[in-house]
């Protein structure tokens, strides 16, 4: 169950994709590669990080951890906010995935347990996906959950 509504957000964007719609079409995509997958707290897969590496290296930063939460709106009451952020704020839980530091806030880390961030690059569609285990319900624009 991934979701591709609600990955834009404010804060600094510099460059980050935001998941694309899937296509009417049906592909079989294989599963992220992981590390080691972590059910207490988010996932990164491997792609997910050399893709995030590398658009860091584009905007030549090293001061930016790429930030995920949980926001009002959607269809279903919440949506994702994926982005890159200097930003350091009290509660926050931030993970190392090779390198790549990811924070989540404390009042979205309920709701991002277990789940795994990806990238995907293929004709029907370019960006990241969120798999989360917490979704419950689907909508016209991904996964949605409350």
């Amino acid at each position: 169950m991934s979701d591709a509504c609600g990955c834009g957000g404010h804060g600094h964007s510099h460059g980050a994709e935001t998941a694309a719609a899937a296509s009417a079409g049906t592909t079989t995509v294989a599963a992220p590669v992981i590390t080691e997958r972590r059910e207490d707290q988010i996932n990164l897969s491997d792609l997910a990080a050399a893709k995030v590496k590398s658009l860091l290296e584009q905007e030549g930063r090293d001061d930016l951890s790429l930030r995920i939460s949980v926001q009002p709106g959607g269809c279903s009451g919440l949506r994702y906010q994926l982005f890159f952020d200097e930003r350091t704020l009290d509660g926050d839980v931030v993970t190392d995935f090779d390198g790549v530091s990811v924070v989540v806030d404390r009042m979205s880390v309920p709701y991002l347990n277990g789940a795994v961030i990806d990238f995907v690059d293929s004709i029907e569609k370019q960006g990241f996906t969120i798999d989360n285990p917490n979704a419950t319900g689907s909508c016209a624009c991904g996964d949605s959950f409350h």
